[in-house]
């Protein structure tokens, strides 16, 4: 990418009066797009009288009325195409699917007609439709409610794929996803709904063509995404009272990936560690590995580092959740590895374990 970046964060806001939530500002958003564009409606599983599965879209059936807010039937490859259909008839249509386990039941939409129509079409059938859907565990869901497939969405060209980590993100990204002309897949970690705090008195649009510092360090980059960004800001605090700079990147966007930024930060750090909740094997968290490794082989002074969710489908005793998920110590642990600190004894993540292909 040709755009130039400054690694220097946004400069810090004071606490303002807008005090909210993930969902209140997700919530704030659909409202905001449905008033400003009459083509704009909602349509999904239990958005309208029930409020949304996570509690998103509560109230907004009372004010658009159920044109715009749809309840659908419990068919996602058939209310995604509806999507697509309107999308292609003008429309510009917001499609909630429950949880990305459940999308895999409209990949055949999302991937054969919604990624693919504008190029099969020569450019004359775009599909400005967003599909936004919960993703990731943490919250005893078991595994068909809980894993984190973004990578796999990540992979098909003709998409955008977001990934809002922030009050700010949650607040302003569906905005330019729905002024963008091409499909917007929208990932809403299920851990971040209830996360509170001041958007700032400055927020507004947001860019979702490039990654964010959200912390500036020097000795190791911290590059993640979505629901790992505070435990990767956590692992940076605990990283400095240890006299290591940690520097925290957010992806924000997963595709296409802002190669620019990353690369930067790891010419400026010369190490980094990629935390994704993914699986290892083929995720998202081997891609920005593999980039890293093309365009600056010469710039680590470390193997890149990766961690992330232990290859099992998502258990629900929490003990056992917990222990599958990248967690903050574990974080550290490779940080530390990738500067080359001593290691304790038993800390979590040990060196690269080989993957093996059970489950058990």
């Amino acid at each position: 990418m040709t755009a130039t970046h400054t690694r220097t964060p946004k400069r810090a806001t004071a606490p303002s009066d807008r005090k909210t939530t993930y969902r209140e500002a997700m919530r704030a958003a659909l409202g905001e797009a449905l008033r400003a564009d009459e083509r704009v409606f909602l349509m999904g599983e239990d958005v309208g009288r029930y409020g949304g599965c996570s509690g998103v879209s509560l109230g907004l059936l009372e004010e658009f009325g159920p044109e715009r807010i749809r309840d659908a039937p419990l068919s996602e490859s058939a209310f995604v195409g509806a999507g697509i259909g309107a999308a292609l008839a003008g429309m510009r249509p917001i499609v909630e699917i429950m949880t990305v386990n459940f999308s895999l039941l409209a990949l055949d939409q999302i991937l054969n007609n919604a990624a693919t129509l504008l190029h099969m079409s020569g450019g004359q059938l775009p599909v400005p439709i967003v599909i936004r859907m919960t993703t990731g565990a943490g919250r005893q869901l078991a595994a068909q409610h809980s894993h984190s497939l973004e990578g796999w969405y990540a992979h098909i060209p003709g998409l955008r794929v977001l990934a809002p980590a922030t009050l700010t993100d949650a607040r302003y990204m569906l905005a330019p996803a729905l002024a963008d002309p091409d499909p917007v897949l929208i990932f809403e970690h299920g851990s971040l709904y209830n996360v509170s705090g001041d958007l700032p008195a400055d927020a507004g649009p947001v860019d979702i063509d490039h990654a964010a510092v959200r912390r500036a360090g020097t000795d190791v980059s911290l590059i993640t995404y979505g629901g790992s960004l505070p435990k990767a800001l956590a692992a940076a605090d605990d990283l400095e009272s240890g006299g290591v700079s940690a520097e925290v990147i957010d992806l924000c966007t997963l595709r296409p990936l802002d190669d620019t930024t990353i690369g930067d930060s790891v010419a400026h750090t010369h190490r980094a560690v990629v935390i994704d909740e993914g699986w290892r094997t083929g995720s998202l968290a081997a891609e920005i590995s593999a980039r890293l490794t093309e365009q600056h082989f010469y710039d680590l002074d470390a193997p890149v580092e990766r961690v992330c969710s232990a290859e099992v489908p998502i258990p629900y005793a929490r003990r056992l959740e917990e222990a599958a998920l990248p967690q903050v110590d574990g974080i550290v642990t490779a940080a530390r590895r990738a500067v080359g600190d001593p290691v304790p004894t038993g800390a979590d993540e040990p060196a690269r374990q080989p993957v093996t292909g059970r489950s058990d």
